[in-house]
């Protein structure tokens, strides 16, 4: 077995959603979930299929994000992997319904932070491990950070 880390490569007014999923309708089933949680969000949302032909199965609503998706899904090559890239939303707008969907076993991450998808490579094919997500901490935040982040969630329109 061998270990690898995967950059994935996404635009930086984006962010990126991945997971396991475990049926070929799912890519469909996440289309629906965030046209109807985000309206005006620009998506592209792939599905690495595990069985039968193999292939990278592509929805969205932006084919330049459909794109980045499929090549992320097939990059990172494990069987009944999602890839969703997200523009003109947060994740936070649509992760529970994602995680509602009843395909998805689980959601490794979701972030626009620089990320490393960490998998392991056997003879029969890959599985996603792990994440990194961003870099690791500097510190506790101070008074000052914690001022700057409430007033952050300010002004995205996150807090009151």
């Amino acid at each position: 077995m061998e270990i690898k880390s995967i950059k994935a490569e996404f635009p930086e007014d984006c962010n990126i959603i991945i997971g396991a999923a475990h049926f070929i309708k799912t890519v469909e089933d996440l289309h629906e979930i965030i046209v109807s949680s985000v309206p005006g969000a620009k998506f592209g949302a792939a599905l690495s299929e595990a069985s039968g032909p193999c292939l990278v199965r592509a929805e969205g609503n932006d084919e330049s994000l459909k794109k980045i998706a499929a090549e992320n899904a097939l990059n990172i090559g494990a069987g009944h992997t999602f890839v969703i890239v997200l523009k003109d939303a947060y994740p936070v707008n649509i992760l529970n319904a994602v995680k509602g969907c009843q395909e998805v076993c689980s959601v490794y991450c979701a972030t626009a932070n620089p990320l490393e998808v960490v998998v392991a490579e056997t003879e029969q094919g890959r599985a996603v491990l792990g994440v990194v997500d961003g870099f690791a901490p500097k510190g506790i935040e101070g008074y000052k950070d914690m001022k700057d982040r409430r007033a952050l969630l300010r002004k995205i329109g996150y807090k009151l």
